[in-house]
């Protein structure tokens, strides 16, 4: 039987975001933005989405005058990310 996929994380921009974040363990709002070429309020929503579901952590501070944001992974996220990537590939059928 095959397990539903995490309507959360089958959106293209949330799943990039994430795919982004479990591959270190910070990054910038500007350094995500720069990778998935989305607009800034579009991003803007799907980090408030990711961050409203436990999925990752969005820490806001300054650098010197410039505001800096600043997104990591939460264990709840990935775990949500590792079960989504093992539903894909039992519809896969991957090993």
């Amino acid at each position: 039987m095959l397990r539903d996929l995490n309507p959360l994380l089958h959106s293209q921009l949330r799943l990039a975001v994430m795919s982004i974040l479990m591959n270190c363990e910070q990054a910038s709002f500007v350094y995500i933005k720069q990778q998935t070429q989305a607009t800034a309020g579009n991003l803007s929503v799907q980090l408030e989405k990711l961050q409203a579901a436990g999925y990752i952590n969005v820490e806001k501070s300054f650098d010197g005058k410039k505001p800096l944001t600043t997104c990591s992974v939460t264990e709840t996220g990935k775990q949500a990310f590792e079960e989504y990537v093992n539903a894909l590939r039992d519809y896969l059928e991957i090993k």
